[in-house]
C-alpha cells in the first residue's frame, strides 16, 4: 500500500513539473489504475489553477531559451548595438561635413563637445591617479610658494608689456584701464574687512575675466565662435514666431512689443526647463563652478550659485543651493546676491536680443561677469567666518522633478508666463513713472528758466565722469550716462530699449548731429554700453532678491537685509568693470567700407555706410568761391565725384550742398 501511494506521488510530481515519461506512466497505470486516474484529475485541476499545459510550455521553451541567452549576453548585445549606432552616426557626420561643412558647423561643434566630454571621462578614470602622483612633489609649501610668486611676476610683466604695446596705437584704451583701477579702489574703500581681503581670489577673478575677454573679443577664433553662437541663438529664438503668430496673428507680432518680445521669454523658459530636466544645465553649471572654485579658492555653494546665474535668474540660482542657505556665512550670502545682481538670466537674454542688441556681446558679458562677481564680492565682503562648504568636490545638483520631457516643457512655459507678465508690468509701471518724473522735473526747471530738465539729463551730468572712465568718447558720454542711470534707478529693459533706438538710428543712416543734438553713439560706445547694462543691479531688484531669499530661509531675514545693499553696489560695479574690459580690448573688426567704390554705385536709401561715405566726401569737397565743387584726396580727378556729391546732398545737409 505504501508503494502504491509512493507511485501516485511520483505521478503527481510528474504532472506538476511537466515531465513526460511513457514507461513510468504505463507502470503506474498497471499497478494502480484508480490512483492514476485520480492523480491525473488532480493534476489537471492543478494545471488549470497554476499555469499553462505541458504542450503550451513546450511551445514556449524556444522563447524562454532565447530570453535566457539574451540575459546572459546582454552586455555584449548592448555593445554591438552601440557600435552600430556609432558607425551609423559617423557615416552621417562625415557625409554632412563633406557635402557642406559650413552648413554642418553646428553638428561639428556639438560632436566635438561630446568627444571632449568622453575624453575627459576616460582620462579622469585611467590617469587621475598617475597625475596625482606626478604632482605630489609640488605640494611642498616652499616650492608652491615660489611657483606662485613666479606666476604673479610673469603675469604682471606680461600685463604691463601688453598694455604698452597694444595701446601704442590706441591710447584711449588706457582710460578704460584707469577706470578698472578706479572701481577697484572704490570697492576696497567700501570693504567690510580691509585686512581680511583674499587678494588671490580678487586677482584670479579679475584675471579670468580679462582672459575671457581677450579670447572672446580680441582673438579671431573666440570672436568668431561667440559670433556664431549668437547667430545660432538668434536663429533659435526666431522659432518663437511660429507659436506667437498662430496665437496673436502676424500684424501684432510685427508692431507690438508685448507680442514680439514677451513670447520669447515663454519659449526660452520652456527650453531651459527641458534642458534642466535632462541634466544639461546642471552639468554645465557644475563644470564652470568646479573651474572657478579650483582657481579662485571659493567655497562650493557660493561658486555654484554664481555659476548658475549665467543661465538662470537671481531668484532661481539660489534654488541650486537652497538646502545649504541656512548654514552659509554672510560673505557667502553676499556672493550669491552679487552674482544675481551682476548677471542676467537666459530667458531675459532672449528678450534683449529681440531688441536688436548684439547676442554675442550679451553672452560674453554674462560669462565674463561670473568670475568678476566672485572676486569683487570677496573684495567688498571678505570671509572672516569658518565655512562649512570647503569641500573640493562641490555640491551635487539633482535633476528636475518632472516625470517626463512633456511635463518639463509645460511647467517651464507656465512658469515663464509669470516672468513675462512681470516684465510687462514693470515696463508699464517704470515708463509711466519715468514720464511723470520727467514732467515734474521739467515743470520745476521752467520755474527758474531751465528748459528741458529731465531725469536723463540729470544722470548725464552726474554719471558723465564715471562713463568717461569706462572708455567712452566724451561726445557720447551724456547719452551713455543716461542709459546707465536709467538701468540703475529704473530697469535694464528700459535702458536696453533706449540703446536699441540709438543703434537703429545709426544703422538707418540718420545724421549724427541734428540741431546740435547727437542722435546716436559710436560702435565702440554701443559695445561698452551693452556690457555696462548687462545685469539686474537696479533698485527694484532689492525687493525681488530679498523676497526670494527670505522665502527660502525666513529665519535669516536680518542677515539678508544687512548685505543686500552692498551686494547691489558690488553687482553694479561688476557690470561697469566688464564694460572697462570691453573698452580695453575692443578694436574695429572687418574691412572698412571702400567709399570710392561704394559711392560710384547708385544709392537712394540711407544706411550707416552711406552716411560714413557721404561725410567723407563732404570733408574732401570745397567750393573755393565758385559754384563748381573741387575734390581732394581719393575723390580728386574722379568723373563720378560730382554725381556722388549730388546724391549725398539729396540725403544729407551740408555746407557744400548750398
Amino acid at each position: 500500500m505504501e508503494k502504491t501511494n509512493g507511485r501516485a506521488a511520483i505521478a503527481l510530481s510528474t504532472v506538476k513539473t511537466g515531465t513526460d515519461n511513457p514507461g513510468l506512466d504505463f507502470m503506474e497505470e498497471v499497478l494502480n489504475p484508480e490512483g492514476t486516474r485520480r492523480t491525473e484529475e488532480q493534476g489537471q485541476s492543478l494545471e488549470d489553477k497554476l499555469g499553462p499545459s505541458v504542450h503550451q510550455r513546450r511551445s514556449l521553451q524556444p522563447f524562454t531559451r532565447a530570453r535566457s541567452f539574451y540575459r546572459t549576453h546582454a552586455s555584449l548585445f548592448k555593445k554591438i548595438l552601440l557600435g552600430l549606432l556609432c558607425l551609423a552616426y559617423a557615416a552621417y557626420f562625415l557625409a554632412a561635413c563633406i557635402l557642406d561643412f559650413h552648413r554642418a558647423l553646428a553638428l561639428f561643434v556639438l560632436t566635438c563637445l561630446v568627444l571632449l566630454e568622453l575624453a575627459h571621462r576616460f582620462l579622469k578614470r585611467f590617469f587621475v591617479g598617475k597625475l596625482t602622483r606626478c604632482l605630489k612633489p609640488f605640494k611642498n609649501s616652499c616650492l608652491k610658494l615660489w611657483m606662485k610668486w613666479v606666476f604673479v611676476g610673469v603675469s604682471l610683466v606680461g600685463l604691463i608689456l601688453w598694455l604698452v604695446l597694444d595701446t601704442a596705437q590706441r591710447p584711449e584704451q588706457l582710460v578704460s584701464f584707469a577706470g578698472i583701477c578706479m572701481f577697484i579702489l572704490i570697492l576696497f574703500a567700501c570693504s567690510k574687512h580691509h585686512s581680511a581681503v583674499s587678494w588671490r581670489t580678487v586677482l584670479w577673478g579679475l584675471g579670468l575675466q580679462f582672459v575671457f575677454g581677450i579670447l572672446i573679443i580680441r582673438t579671431d577664433p573666440g570672436f568668431n565662435a561667440f559670433q556664431w553662437l549668437g547667430n545660432q541663438v538668434q536663429i533659435f529664438l526666431n522659432y518663437t514666431v511660429a507659436g506667437s503668430s498662430f496665437v496673436f496673428g502676424d500684424m501684432l507680432i510685427k508692431s507690438a512689443f508685448a507680442f514680439q518680445a514677451l513670447p520669447i521669454i515663454i519659449f526660452f523658459g520652456c527650453v531651459m526647463s527641458i534642458l534642466y530636466y535632462l541634466g544639461l544645465v546642471q552639468w554645465v553649471v557644475q563644470k564652470i563652478a568646479w573651474f572657478l572654485q579650483v582657481t579662485m579658492g571659493t567655497t562650493a555653494t557660493e561658486t555654484l550659485a554664481v555659476a548658475g546665474n549665467i543661465f538662470v535668474g537671481m531668484t532661481e540660482a539660489p534654488l541650486l543651493v537652497r538646502p545649504y542657505l541656512a548654514d552659509m556665512t554672510l560673505s557667502e550670502i553676499h556672493a550669491v546676491m552679487t552674482g544675481g545682481f551682476a548677471t542676467i538670466s537666459g530667458t531675459v537674454l532672449g528678450a534683449f536680443i529681440s531688441f536688436g542688441i548684439e547676442a554675442s556681446y550679451l553672452i560674453s558679458a554674462s560669462v565674463m561677469a561670473a568670475p568678476s562677481a566672485l572676486a569683487l564680492s570677496k573684495l567688498v565682503y571678505p570671509e572672516v567666518e569658518e565655512s562649512k562648504f570647503k569641500n573640493a568636490e562641490g555640491v551635487k545638483l539633482p535633476r528636475g522633478k518632472e516625470k517626463n520631457v512633456l511635463e518639463a516643457a509645460s511647467n517651464g512655459a507656465t512658469d515663464a508666463v509669470g516672468l513675462a507678465a512681470n516684465v510687462a508690468a514693470n515696463l508699464i509701471a517704470f515708463l509711466a513713472v519715468l514720464a511723470f518724473i520727467n514732467a515734474a522735473l521739467s515743470w520745476l526747471g521752467e520755474l527758474v528758466d531751465i528748459q528741458g530738465l529731465t531725469f536723463q539729463v540729470i544722470c548725464s551730468y552726474i554719471l558723465r565722469p564715471m562713463v568717461f572712465m569706462m572708455g567712452v568718447e566724451w561726445a557720447d558720454c551724456p547719452m551713455v550716462a543716461e542709459m546707465v542711470g536709467i538701468k540703475f534707478f529704473t530697469n535694464e529693459f528700459v535702458a536696453y530699449e533706449q540703446l536699441s533706438q540709438y543703434k537703429n538710428k545709426r544703422l538707418s543712416g540718420v545724421e549724427e548731429w541734428i540741431g546740435g543734438k547727437k542722435q546716436w553713439i559710436s560702435v565702440r560706445a554701443e559695445i561698452i554700453t551693452t556690457f555696462s547694462l548687462c545685469g539686474f543691479a537696479n533698485l527694484s531688484s532689492i525687493g525681488i532678491t530679498l523676497g526670494g531669499l527670505t522665502s527660502m530661509v525666513p529665519h535669516r531675514k536680518s542677515d539678508l537685509s544687512k548685505v543686500v545693499v552692498r551686494a547691489l553696489f558690488t553687482g553694479a560695479c561688476v557690470s561697469l568693470i566688464s564694460a572697462c574690459v570691453a573698452g580695453i580690448l575692443y578694436v574695429p573688426r572687418g574691412a572698412e567700407t571702400d567709399c570710392v567704390s561704394f559711392l560710384n554705385t547708385s544709392f537712394t536709401n540711407r544706411t550707416y555706410e552711406t552716411y560714413v561715405c557721404c561725410r567723407e566726401l563732404f570733408q574732401s569737397s570745397s567750393l573755393n568761391g565758385t559754384n563748381t565743387p573741387s575734390f581732394s584726396g581719393p575723390w580728386e580727378n574722379k568723373e563720378f565725384s560730382a554725381i556722388a556729391l549730388a546724391n549725398c546732398c539729396d540725403l544729407y545737409t551740408n555746407a557744400v550742398c548750398t
